[in-house]
This record gives structure tokens, C-alpha cells and sequence, in this order.
């Protein structure tokens, strides 16, 4: 069995790494490469750095931003906003991005797909789709351009996107995007069900058993977070820690999980005074010869 991931998500609006609510409102949080360089130094499998402003704008990739994240990044790196041409893609993977995700492309030049698999591998090429409850309660593709529902359903989409060269699905609920509320089960596993690649999976994480309650029940590839894993700074370590071995997960070698204490809320505990007592640092006199 492959290992699974832990990804973490940095939206960026108008160059400013953001919180996101529910694709509407945001919270400022800082510089694109700080959030970025405190997710790798924390333990996070691989990173999403979505430009959510580029398409809006009318604009192509923030190379400039991209380069300065990608060298404070030592994991996989993700890149997406703004990607309409071949030519783009090359340059991203040349500022240091590993893979590509492209959105509004998937319905304004789905050739894209298959010309950007083609001349880099379908490894490189990740197909978003962002996802809402229709009013059925079935699921359905969400325009984030013009905040709009189409008739599309995920599944039906995520299959196309995969016959036409993407190598990887990231799938958003919007309706769970900063609600806390756990992930959206179902909309994942039949996606990651209907398709042949590995599916990442975004929106609704708000505490570790989310994590642990979606690898059990969905056949997601990976598992990502934007806010929950800005807010707290050992986050993606006890993630990983309360998750355990059955989700086939990936863990630090230098890291001890087995002795970190959490709340079910994913916030660290204070350790038991016998183990605090153990840490006191103990000074060694200077041998005199």
C-alpha cells in the first residue's frame, strides 16, 4: 500500500497568504513563504500554494512569488493560479514548483490537460475541482469565477479530467472550506472511487479525528488543511500522532510520537510533572585535571 499524506494548504490573495471561509471571506496571515516555511519545518508531506486572485484578475502565475516559496519548501510542492498555456507550466517547474494545478483551465482549455501531461508527465499535472451540495443533496462542480453552481457532478468531472491526462485529483468542498465541520466523506470516496489516480482531498478539517475518520472511510490518497494547520503550531505533528499506523501514514524518524499529548481538539497538552522533571536540564561540572 502507498503511503498516505498529510498536505498542507496556502491560499494566497493578492499576494498574501490567507485564510479561507467558505470562498468568501478571507483572513490575512502573512507572507506566502513564512506559512509555507513553517508547514515544512512542522512535518506537512506536501503543500498546495493556490494564487486564488491570478484568474480573477485576469492575470498568469506569480513566478516571483513562487520562486521565494519554493526555496523555503522541502517537500512536494504544488503550485496553482493563473495557468492557461503549456508555457507557464515549464516555467513553474522551473521556479521549483513539482506539480501543477490547474481550475478554470479544466473548462476553458481542457486540451491543457492532455498537452501539459504530454510534454512533462501526467505526475506533474493536477486537475482541481472545487465541489457544493446541489438541491438534492447530491454533489455538484462550483464555478469559483462567477460563484456560480453548474449542472456537472464531481465524479463525472474527475473521470474526464483523468482521460485527459491528469495524473492527480484535488478535490475541495466548499462547503465545508473553514467551517471546521470535518470533511465531506462521501463526496470523497465516490470520487476516489470513480478515478484511477490518487485524489487529495481539502476542506473541513477542524480537529485530528477528521483526518483520522476520512483515511478510514474514503479512499483518499491524501488529506489537506489550510486553516486548521495555520493556527496551531504543532498541528500536522499531533495530526500524525493521533492518526497512528493503521492509516499508513508517513512520520518523522527523528520524532517521538508516541509521547505527545493532545486534546481531542488537536491543541498540545502540558506534560505529567514526572516527565517535565526528567526534561530539567542537569548541569555537569567542569572535570578539572
Amino acid at each position: 500500500m502507498l503511503t498516505r499524506r498529510v498536505v498542507g494548504v496556502v491560499p494566497v490573495r493578492n499576494g498574501v497568504a490567507v485564510q479561507s471561509i467558505g470562498f468568501r471571506r478571507y483572513l490575512p496571515l502573512g507572507r506566502p513563504e513564512i506559512a509555507v516555511s513553517y508547514l515544512d519545518r512542522w512535518g506537512i508531506d506536501e503543500i498546495v500554494l493556490a494564487d486564488i486572485s491570478a484568474s480573477r484578475e485576469g492575470r498568469g502565475p506569480d513566478y516571483a512569488m513562487v520562486q521565494r516559496v519554493a526555496s523555503e519548501c522541502h517537500v512536494p510542492l504544488t503550485v496553482a493560479g493563473g495557468i492557461t498555456e503549456a508555457a507557464q507550466i515549464g516555467d513553474l517547474l522551473s521556479q521549483g514548483a513539482d506539480k501543477v494545478a490547474v481550475n478554470k483551465a479544466v473548462w476553458t482549455k481542457p486540451d491543457l490537460l492532455t498537452e501539459g501531461a504530454h510534454l512533462f508527465g501526467s505526475q506533474c499535472i493536477v486537475a482541481s475541482i472545487d465541489a457544493v451540495a446541489g438541491p438534492t443533496g447530491d454533489s455538484r462542480v462550483f464555478n469559483y469565477l462567477s460563484n456560480g453552481t453548474t449542472e456537472v457532478a464531481p465524479v463525472a468531472l474527475a473521470q474526464r479530467c483523468v482521460d485527459l491526462g491528469a495524473g492527480e485529483v484535488l478535490l475541495n468542498s466548499v462547503d465545508r472550506d473553514g467551517s471546521y465541520a470535518g470533511f465531506d466523506i462521501d463526496l470523497i470516496d465516490r470520487v476516489a472511487q470513480s478515478v484511477t489516480v490518487p485524489v487529495i482531498a481539502i476542506g473541513g478539517a477542524g480537529r485530528p479525528s477528521h483526518f483520522e475518520d476520512a483515511f478510514a472511510a474514503t479512499g483518499a490518497s491524501a488529506l489537506g488543511a489550510g486553516n486548521f494547520f495555520h493556527f496551531w503550531e504543532h498541528s500536522v505533528t499531533i495530526v500524525k500522532a493521533m492518526i497512528g499506523a493503521p492509516a499508513h501514514i508517513r512520520r518523522e524518524t527523528a520524532f517521538n510520537y508516541d509521547r505527545l499529548q493532545s486534546d481531542p481538539s488537536g491543541r498540545l497538552s502540558k506534560k505529567d510533572d514526572a516527565d517535565l522533571e526528567q526534561m530539567l536540564y542537569v548541569r555537569v561540572e567542569k572535570e578539572i585535571i
